[in-house]
């Protein structure tokens, strides 16, 4: 009897590499289930904690937590008095929610292009855009990158603007060694699953004085001001955006852990600008991030692809990168060009260097749990899709 053929080992499949996951240790989990358990489950007492953490975090300012790190930016406008017939100025190149706010409060966002290198709101074009209606600017520290916020806060102390800083991805950047938000205006963070830290869904916003945190409360839960056991008043239209004690308790085991975070997105980081410089790597032409390691928590590692030589739409490379098992991302189309801006009177070639960044712009994968074979494998990947896309 014939011996039997050998079985060909089963290569075993390749996991899937999301472009971002968040890293939530057994600690924070226990201490999740104890919060379930204890029936307090809405705002309370681990929100009074996160709070202090985070006030101590930001240098001792006052920081009050939100649902979401959009609301954040809609108080700070509230707050300022930022509403209808005023203007705000911000960047085409971010999420839709940068904007959505302004046109929340009645206000019209005025956007000015980016700078091409930076990818953040170019400070050069930003005087010129401001009017008589002007109250405000609205920067984004687009990947965990800092707008300068020396001359930031120059040209709105000059033109008595107020700043709302959306630093939803710079939690743990700094500018000139200070940590971002322990100085300046507002400052609101984004704590939702794809940022540095998470509180599964949240944010907060840094204020200046305690009249803004005790606004920053009422517009955060409807307008109630309480007093005593039964007192209860109401003054201004607020929300329904309290944090709940469940993801404060998440944010609390966070927290601790934002120094190493980033740390190793930065080992990251310095592993992708090595291997994106090897010669078959560099031949690309891709559009490399700035090579910031003191200043940027490296929320993500994102590069443009050159669309002038290139055969295969944005789409297409990065289905065939799924299809390898690697996730990307798109942060972000151009705002203006959404349908609803487009409606208010924006168009095609208003802000070029944007357009042409947010045609191409590709997120790569970057969180903590990835190792440097990871790196590795995505560019890889991403060099044999660019190689076998080029045109002739």
């Amino acid at each position: 009897m014939p011996a039997p053929a050998p079985v060909a080992p089963v290569k075993p499949a390749v996991p899937y590499l999301p472009f971002t996951r968040p890293t939530i240790d057994d600690a924070t989990v226990a201490g999740v289930a104890d919060v379930l358990r204890s029936g307090w489950i809405t705002s309370g007492p681990n929100v009074k904690e996160l709070e202090a953490k985070l006030s101590v975090y930001c240098g001792g300012r006052p920081v009050r937590v939100f649902n979401s790190g959009t609301c954040t930016m809609e108080i700070a406008l509230r707050i300022a008095g930022v509403g209808p017939g005023h203007e705000v100025i911000t960047t085409p190149l971010s999420w839709v929610a940068t904007s959505n706010v302004v046109l929340e409060v009645g206000a019209r966002p005025v956007f000015v292009d980016i700078d091409p290198v930076t990818r953040n709101i170019d400070l050069d074009r930003v005087e010129a855009a401001i009017g008589p209606a002007t109250r405000a600017i609205i920067p984004v520290d687009l990947a965990g990158l800092p707008v300068d916020r020396d001359r930031l806060h120059a040209i709105a102390k000059k033109h008595n603007l107020r700043v709302v800083e959306d630093a939803a991805q710079s939690f743990g950047s700094t500018w000139n060694g200070k940590k971002i938000g322990a100085c300046g205006d507002f400052v609101s963070f984004s704590f939702h699953p794809n940022k540095n830290i998470t509180t599964i869904e949240g944010g907060a916003l840094v204020v200046n004085d305690e009249r803004e945190a005790k606004l920053a409360e009422q517009y955060r839960l409807q307008g109630v001001v309480r007093s005593g056991f039964d007192g209860m008043e109401v003054e201004l239209v607020g929300g329904k955006f309290n944090l709940t004690d469940v993801a404060a308790r998440v944010g609390l085991g966070q927290l601790p852990r934002i120094g190493e975070f980033n740390e190793q997105r930065r080992e990251l980081a310095r592993a992708y600008f090595e291997l994106l410089d090897a010669p078959t790597a560099k031949a690309l032409g891709l559009g490399l991030p700035p090579r910031d390691f003191t200043s940027t928590n490296w929320h993500m590692f994102q590069v443009v692809l050159p669309e002038e030589r290139l055969a295969l739409k944005r789409a297409e490379v990065m289905a065939q990168l799924h299809a390898a098992g690697i996730g990307t991302g798109v942060h972000y189309p151009a705002i203006h060009l959404f349908a609803l801006y487009r409606r208010l009177g924006w168009k095609d070639g208003d802000f070029p260097q944007a357009e042409k960044v947010c045609r191409n712009i590709l997120t790569l994968p970057l969180f903590p749990a990835m190792t440097r074979a990871d790196v590795v494998r995505v560019v890889d990947e991403l060099t044999a899709v660019l190689s076998a896309a080029l045109k002739a």
